[in-house]
């Protein structure tokens, strides 16, 4: 029976529904392709511009991308009658709570309809107190040892930072602001919050808008969001929203007089922040997030740019990255911050780029017409060693049919391209591929990729056998980490930094979002020993040639400065810079 047209379901509910068969197929692990299917389709039709229910009158909802004949049947139904068979089908199969319970690590589907069915668990507050009351040791699979384990789990759930990648969140946020841009008396928006400031993971989303006309119409028009499941809360000049996957996203809008304020409060850090306030006050100034004025008088003052809020404190002004109370306000207040901090538009070389004669998904000659169109000047073509064979690592014959095809390619192309390696660092410190031929490379990148559990003693004796090679010229994606899922290698870093110090070698910044490695703080570690950087892309596709972008975002937090970043270097000189030596 269908559904009165009042009673019908939005497309919000509709792509709630969606998302959760996507979910449960998940957890069922018997069709892991429906069930990316079901979470594409969620996010399409919560992202849909044009009104649902004259997609479905109109039989049309084939129409868009990822929706064939089948999931538009289940779409039509949720949004005639608000039912799905197939999901009460899954709910009646799985037992209730399973989404929820399924977040706490250690919980498999198994585990939690054992614990559904001795206990009657359908939530994570009934598995607390089931703990607390050690009755999982009735069930059987479960022990003391079980129960101790999961209670530590559930306190990281729910003490739990839900993060997300810096890249993820900048295409949200960008979203947002394409979604402004459609305001008529909008003067332009902006991304804040930690995502402005370059910081490798962030918990939510913040992005201002500047508008010449009503603010809260302004907010109203950011409430029309097509992702937008549920207000958090909303005033006259701002609104804090969640999307269909859970995602915190705030707008915050002020008139053009206040707005470079508002930016500057919206960027933080907090730390930051508060250290000018504390300043402005001893100056008799009141910095506040709507304006910045003389204590104790009406008068406000200008305010231009972000430089005017540190111009009127009698401070140089302090770049976005920086702004985290590391030692940048009191470099301000000496007026010794660099005015020459690495940008994009210094890079000349695209460095550390793979081809698919290992794991990438771009020819030699397609990746350095890439580069060339983005205004390169060279590129290091740097596939994996032998010993990365799951990612393809070139043998010695395929190396060779790899340097003939350079060769080919460097007549049709202006780019400079120079032959590499990425080079595995083996357990013992050695690097991969004999030494004879590790003296033919232009350059010699070397990484870790395997063995990343060694201990402490183990790992830093075999990182600073690699880095004392005098082959070894560039020290790749340092400590191998991959934010929000694996740690950092386990070793004495200064004490690397140190042999690498006297080697002359290089320490790539990369700027594979997923990596993002260095740390800033190891970053400035390296500075004060003079080492120096390249700030590569760690590309495996055309498209991954934009990370650059991210190793600049992350270079500057660590305060690299132009001078100290051999790929900002032309052709020839980066060359000898990084040539292996005998």
């Amino acid at each position: 029976m269908k559904t009165k047209a009042s009673q019908r379901p939005n497309k919000f509910a509709v792509a709630t529904a969606l998302q959760e068969i996507g979910l449960l197929l998940r957890l069922k692990k018997k069709d892991q392709y429906r069930s990316r299917a079901y979470a594409k389709a969620a996010q399409a039709i919560a992202e849909l511009d044009t009104d649902l229910g004259k997609l479905v009158q109109e039989k049309r909802l084939t129409e868009i991308k990822g929706i064939g004949e089948s999931l538009a049947g289940v779409i039509e139904g949720l949004y005639n009658t608000g039912r799905s068979t197939m999901l009460e089908k899954l709910r009646e199969e799985l037992p209730t709570g399973v989404i929820a319970l399924s977040q706490v690590p250690g919980l498999t589907l198994k585990k939690i309809q054992a614990l559904n069915k001795a206990l009657g668990i359908t939530s994570v507050a009934d598995l607390k107190a089931a703990i607390e009351a050690h009755k999982l040791q009735e069930v059987p699979g479960f022990s003391s040892k079980t129960e101790d384990a999961l209670r530590q789990q559930i306190s990281r759930y729910e003490n739990r930072d839900d993060r997300m990648l810096l890249i993820h969140a900048l295409r949200i946020a960008q979203k947002v602001i394409d979604h402004m841009r459609t305001f008529d008396v909008l003067v332009r928006a902006d991304v804040a919050g930690s995502a402005r400031r370059w910081k490798e993971t962030v918990s939510s989303i913040r992005v201002t808008a500047c508008v010449s006309g009503n603010l809260s119409a302004a907010v109203e028009h950011f409430l029309l969001l097509p992702p937008i499941t549920r207000i958090e809360n909303r005033s006259k000049s701002s609104a804090t929203v969640r999307l269909i996957d859970g995602i915190s996203v705030s707008l915050s809008v002020a008139t053009t007089q206040n707005y470079w304020n508002l930016l500057h409060q919206q960027t933080g850090s907090k730390a930051h922040r508060e250290r000018l306030e504390a300043i402005a006050i001893s100056k008799g100034i009141k910095l506040a997030p709507e304006k910045m004025a003389l204590i104790g008088g009406r008068k406000k003052l200008a305010i231009e740019s972000e430089a005017d809020i540190y111009r009127h404190l009698d401070m140089q002004y302090v770049p976005p990255e920086l702004r985290e109370d590391e030692g940048e306000i009191e470099d301000a207040l000496a007026h010794k911050i660099p005015d020459d901090l690495v940008t994009t538009e210094d890079i000349k070389g695209m460095i550390h780029c793979h081809t698919t004669y290992s794991d990438g998904s771009n020819t030699v000659e397609e990746m350095a017409r890439a580069a060339e169109s983005m205004g390169m000047k060279y590129m290091t073509i740097t596939d994996h060693s032998p010993t990365a064979h799951y990612a393809g690592g070139l043998k010695i014959d395929r190396l060779k049919k790899q340097w003939d095809e350079i060769n080919r390619v460097q007549e049709r192309v202006a780019i400079k391209l120079l032959r590499g390696t990425e080079s595995d660092i083996l357990r013992d410190g050695a690097l991969d591929y004999p030494g004879d031929v590790l003296k033919e490379f232009d350059v010699i990148i070397a990484s870790i990729h395997n063995r990343y559990k060694l201990d402490e003693d183990q790992m830093t004796t075999r990182v600073i056998t690699a880095m004392k090679n005098p082959l070894f010229k560039i020290w790749g994606h340092p400590l191998g980490r991959l934010v929000l899922r694996r740690p950092p290698i386990d070793c004495r870093v200064e004490e690397v930094l140190d042999v690498i110090a006297r080697s002359g070698a290089a320490i790539e910044i990369s700027g594979d979002p997923h990596r993002l490695d260095l740390e800033p703080r190891w970053i400035k570690e390296a500075r004060k020993r003079r080492i120096t950087f390249v700030i590569s892309t760690d590309a495996h596709s055309i498209s991954d040639l934009n990370n650059l972008k991210f190793g600049i975002g992350i270079a500057r937090r660590g305060g690299v400065r132009r001078g100290e970043v051999l790929n900002t270097l032309n052709a020839k000189a980066f060359q000898h810079s990084v040539k292996p030596s005998s």
